[in-house]
């Protein structure tokens, strides 16, 4: 198994990474993808302690729409940021996560826009894929994945939870889906529908941790050892067991990020 995208670099891990590694890896998981927000460096030094305690991890690193008000002036400086960390970082696989967030709207969405155009802008050059975040967004996340033609980018959109209309729109660009716990939860019926129609060689399992812990875990801190539910939730359904959707997520990660 693997955990597509998780934020084990953050301060919610900072007491006792140890041992969520030790249950991460007792649960039978290969390694795990950190997300890192571009020039933080407390996350940075977190990431390189994760490294020595599990030398199989991997991250992206990004500017977050979140961020992306500290590059009004300057969108080309998050792009120039993301690509000095990622020259700096061994285990780098992705630049992410990146998007547009128009349900918070912490940054002009102009803003947003262009934070996000440079850094895809990026990827293609340095030929990392990308890892996507959207929400209340898909419109203009679709436009600018768009501006150089399908398969012209890869990447994944991460914590899929968007319609049926997104989850085709980004599976004919080339993208993977990753579902995270929320497909568990009870009122997901949606999106557990658009989940079993999915193919399954392009799909990701994900705990987006801290956040969204599955069904039995919900209201508590997640952890990458929890991806397990969504893998099992997978399986019934697509009618496979859940070992077979490991085996075949796990795949697709090596595929779509080279580790």
């Amino acid at each position: 198994m693997i955990d597509s995208h998780c934020h084990l670099a953050g301060e919610k891990f900072t007491d006792d990474l140890e041992a969520v590694v030790a249950r991460a890896r007792a649960a039978g998981l290969e390694r795990v993808l950190t997300i890192l927000d571009a020039g933080d460096p407390v996350e940075a030094a977190q990431a390189e302690r994760l490294e020595r305690l599990w030398p199989a991890c991997r991250v992206a690193i990004g500017v977050h729409p979140h961020s992306a008000a500290s590059y009004e002036d300057s969108p080309g400086r998050a792009a120039q940021f993301v690509q000095e960390q990622v020259a700096q970082t061994d285990s780098a696989r992705a630049v992410g996560e990146i998007g547009l967030d128009y349900h918070y709207d912490f940054a002009p969405r102009q803003t947003q826009q262009a934070v996000f155009r440079v850094q895809t802008q990026l990827a293609r050059a340095i030929d990392l894929p990308v890892v996507i975040h959207t929400r209340e967004a898909d419109d203009d996340t679709l436009a600018i994945l768009r501006e150089d033609g399908p398969g012209t980018l890869t990447g994944v959109f991460h914590c899929f939870s968007g319609t049926a209309e997104l989850a085709r729109a980004a599976l004919d660009l080339g993208f993977y889906l990753s579902f995270s716990g929320i497909v568990t939860f009870n009122r997901s019926e949606t999106l557990r529908e658009i989940a079993r129609l999915a193919p399954l060689d392009r799909v990701l399992v994900e705990t987006d941790s801290p956040f969204l812990a599955p069904i039995p875990h919900r209201g508590t801190r997640n952890e990458p050892a929890f991806v397990s539910h969504v893998i099992d939730t997978l399986g019934t359904l697509h009618g496979l067991p859940a070992a077979a959707v490991a085996t075949q997520t796990t795949a697709n990660f090596h595929r779509l990020f080279r580790p």
